[in-house]
């Protein structure tokens, strides 16, 4: 879409229960990425527009939650993240994860579980809960989801029968790699992401680990299917 457009888009998306700091951070981080990049949204219409629900995406840089920001609020929900405790005592940075209703994952102690308990209340509140599933950047040389992930979203998935809406980005790893300090401007940059069908966990029962990787892996392969879909590639066979 056009930088106009893209602006434009800003003034009409969900700002009710943003929170006053999260949304003045949108606010801010907005315009600067419609001038930096070209977004390229599909699949808006895959998110349920009420209702609980999680997303799914792969991880390639810093970026990455400001352009799915973006694009779930141009398909009119509010995402709220699993970020790392530390962040809530971050000046400024406390105040957004802390006013815009994100979740915080107290890792490596006895708190970790309050995460995964936060999520699934958030998901029952009807909210939408966004996941990394690799809780990390993907360390494949071609930028292909990584065999390192984790079962949280699969976990919550299906402790509540919320559905898992994969969502692909491509491009953010060209705008700002994991090892670069600072966004790589120029040229501009083009960032596509799009959402796929709900994945479908309906024949896997219980929350038991067998289930929850049967369901990761589930979820995972959609991911890579849908992000083979967009580069028109092959992924690895693994």
């Amino acid at each position: 879409m056009g930088t106009l457009r893209a602006i434009g888009m800003m003034f009409r998306v969900p700002r009710r229960g943003r929170g006053f700091w999260f949304s003045l951070a949108i606010d801010l981080i907005w315009p600067l990425m419609a001038l930096a990049t070209r977004l390229r949204f599909r699949g808006r219409d895959k998110l349920p527009k009420t209702g609980g629900l999680l997303l799914a995406s792969n991880h390639l840089s810093f970026a990455d939650p400001v352009t799915v920001t973006a694009f779930a609020l141009s398909a009119g929900r509010i995402p709220r993240y699993l970020a790392k405790a530390s962040l809530w005592k971050v000046p400024v940075i406390g105040k957004v994860v802390a006013g815009g209703g994100h979740i915080p994952v107290e890792r490596n102690t006895s708190r970790a579980r309050d995460a995964f308990t936060g999520a699934v209340e958030a998901v029952q509140r009807g909210e939408c809960v966004m996941f990394f599933p690799e809780a990390g950047f993907s360390d494949d040389v071609d930028h292909w989801p990584s065999q390192r992930v984790k079962n949280g979203v699969a976990r919550v998935a299906l402790e509540t029968g919320a559905p898992v809406i994969p969502v692909v980005n491509w491009g953010t790893h060209a705008l700002l790699p994991a090892t670069a300090k600072f966004p790589k401007l120029f040229p501009r940059k083009t960032v596509d992401i799009i959402a796929g069908d709900p994945v479908d966990l309906s024949d896997i029962e219980g929350t038991d680990r067998a289930a929850m990787d049967q369901a990761t892996k589930r979820i995972m392969h959609a991911i890579t299917e849908l992000l083979a879909e967009l580069r028109g590639e092959e992924p690895p066979v693994r």
